[in-house]
């Protein structure tokens, strides 16, 4: 913290979603600056510029070499990097969180490590709290997902301060869509849905909307460009199924532009469960949360309950989008701004910690033998146990974490599908 009170942060970021939604989180701040952490999943030069736009920093020259508030580096260079850091942001997956955490405890003086999810978040998960325990707040983004953390924490045992930042994407801005914007905009998932078939089912109704208005384009808004790299992997990519059916209506087209520009000719998106639908409904742009595939953890559209935005099928090709319902919005997401608290939470961190008194986070061994001792005292009260019942958190996160090490060490390896961390990331 310099003499005028400015906070230096430092985040660092490896994948599309997740620079995105740092670049936006801290941007606007004096004194930021961004680390683009280069792993086999990192962005590429085309969808860091992307994710950079309207955040207010700037794009690197180069890895090694600063723009202004934006650099590219290797895990080496970190130590060099984070020197003088007040607090460090780490915006990236849950197991490479854990392994830079470790890394940043080690320094002398140690900053403040925050961490946070890039999009919505319910329901909460085991293995996002788990890998994320070392740090010492976590930035959510609606009331609802700090009481549902926050709950989550005290049933695992899991100590954790948490703080509250409007979602980057639900803003209040001065942009507004165009007023005769036609375009159905549908905001692709790489991991929802999942199967081959709902896939397929997405791709035939899309057809569907643009054969029944062949005056306006339906947009397949995708992340990436083909051989770039996502958070998420996704299997049955939409361009594959799309080459699949051969002749296509000439008013179905494939985006991969900024959210934000596509929104802007939008006249209404529709989606399953990704975060472009608050985004979409920052703008004023309508939004439908495809329920085809139903409502469920799985799909993680369980939020959109009670906000008016569920719909089928029919209703995507007839474009009957839907308005937020008010009630819905102060809890999800839309609350107010003085709400927020996490710079002043991040500040009080900072002063506690130069003063000395900011206690350590919880050693990954102590808390391990906490876990064991609170599981032989709940098996010493049952007489019998089923092994299917046993825990998988060990192996679990054993798995997760040696894939972080490859990541950082440049050799990609990734987790089981069932062990991985379910957040709909922003378009």
């Amino acid at each position: 913290m310099n003499g005028a009170g400015r906070l230096r942060i430092v985040a660092i970021a490896d994948t599309d979603s997740y620079v995105k939604w740092a670049a936006a989180l801290i941007g606007s701040l004096p004194g930021t600056e961004l680390i683009v952490l280069d792993t086999p999943l990192v962005v590429s030069d085309t969808q860091l510029a992307v994710a950079l736009r309207g955040s207010g920093l700037s794009r690197p020259r180069g890895r090694g070499g600063a723009g202004d508030r934006v650099r590219r580096a290797g895990y080496g260079d970190l130590p060099r990097l984070l020197s003088g850091a007040d607090a460090v942001l780490l915006a990236a997956r849950g197991p490479l969180v854990q392994v830079l955490q470790r890394q940043i405890s080690s320094m002398d003086p140690c900053p403040v490590v925050v961490t946070g999810l890039p999009g919505i978040s319910i329901p909460p998960t085991r293995l996002a709290l788990h890998f994320r325990r070392g740090c010492d707040l976590f930035v959510l983004h609606s009331h609802r997902e700090v009481r549902e953390f926050a709950s989550l924490a005290i049933e695992r045992g899991i100590r954790q301060r948490f703080a509250l930042a409007t979602l980057p994407f639900a803003r209040a801005t001065t942009r507004e869509p165009a007023a005769d914007g036609t375009d159905l905009v549908f905001a692709a998932q790489a991991k929802v849905p999942a199967e081959r078939e709902e896939r397929m089912r997405v791709v035939r109704l899309l057809i569907a909307a643009a054969e029944a208005a062949p005056e306006r384009r339906v947009v397949l808004k995708l992340r990436g460009r083909p051989g770039e790299a996502e958070t998420h992997r996704e299997l049955h990519s939409y361009p594959e199924l799309l080459a699949e059916v051969g002749e296509l209506p000439e008013n179905l087209v494939v985006s991969t532009e900024a959210m934000s520009t596509a929104l802007r000719r939008a006249e209404g998106l529709v989606t399953v469960s990704s975060t472009a639908a608050i985004e979409a409904a920052a703008t004023g742009v309508p939004v439908i949360a495809l329920d085809t595939f139903g409502v469920s953890e799985q799909l993680i559209n369980v939020v959109f309950i009670g906000s008016d935005l569920l719909a089928g099928e029919d209703d995507v090709i007839h474009r009957r989008f839907r308005a937020l319902r008010p009630q819905w919005r102060r809890d999800n997401y839309f609350h107010e701004p003085s709400d927020d608290d996490w710079l002043g939470q991040l500040r009080s961190l900072v002063e506690r910690r130069r003063r000395g008194e900011l206690e350590p986070r919880e050693p990954l061994q102590r808390f391990a033998e906490r876990q064991r001792d609170r599981g032989a005292a709940s098996r010493s009260a049952r007489t019998t146990r089923s092994p299917q019942a046993r825990p998988r958190t060990r192996s679990a996160c054993r798995c997760t974490s040696r894939a972080a090490v490859h990541m950082v060490r440049g050799r990609v390896s990734r987790p089981r599908s069932s062990d991985r961390e379910q957040t709909p990331v922003p378009g």
